[in-house]
């Protein structure tokens, strides 16, 4: 498959469908995504942490690391630019060891989290960031989930049609950053 062309996928999305993405391909991701970000992550595993239910389920779900703003009259959501991944590379492995099958942000993510996406079967994708107002437009509806009390930060479904990422690291362990930085 050419690495150009743009594969159209919908979320939630299983580990058979995760294998077949290929790091610097173009996505046009349609389907359901939960939002959550360092603080809501934070309270995922510490739920785990303490063997108590999550408040939704994680099996085969993507997770967009966005804080969106309020809406305006009318929109579903407010600006949705992603957040810088790495922000959530401490809780990420322990997510994709019960099933969460993406996540969605802006740079690099930490070898332990690509090692992570190869063992578990899953994908992390990149969204342009700058371009929040741009990519609310892809959100058709947006719905509170779990911890309110966290604002922005708190766990959202969106319904999204054609939300367009690149495939930044595979589920092979490649990536498609041209370099990756060196630890000092």
């Amino acid at each position: 498959m050419d690495e150009r062309e743009t594969i159209r996928l919908t979320a939630p999305f299983d580990a058979e469908t995760a294998v077949t993405l290929r790091a610097g391909q173009r996505v046009l991701l349609s389907g359901r995504v939960l939002t959550a970000r360092d603080a809501a992550h934070q309270r995922l595993c510490e739920r785990l942490d303490q063997h108590q239910p999550l408040p939704v389920d994680l099996t085969d779900q993507v997770i967009y690391f966005v804080g969106p703003t309020p809406a305006r009259p009318g929109s579903p959501i407010g600006s949705a630019g992603p957040t810088t991944s790495s922000r959530m590379d401490s809780f990420t492995p322990r997510l994709l060891e019960i099933g969460l099958r993406a996540t969605i942000g802006k740079g690099y993510r930490s070898q332990t989290v690509r090692d992570a996406l190869r063992r578990h079967q899953a994908v992390h994708f990149s969204a342009a960031g700058g371009l929040g107002a741009l990519l609310a437009r892809c959100i058709k509806n947006a719905r509170l989930l779990a911890y309110e009390d966290l604002g922005t930060e708190a766990i959202r479904e969106l319904i999204v049609e054609d939300l367009p990422l690149i495939v930044a690291y595979d589920a092979h362990g490649a990536g498609a950053y041209p370099f990756e930085p060196q630890k000092a």
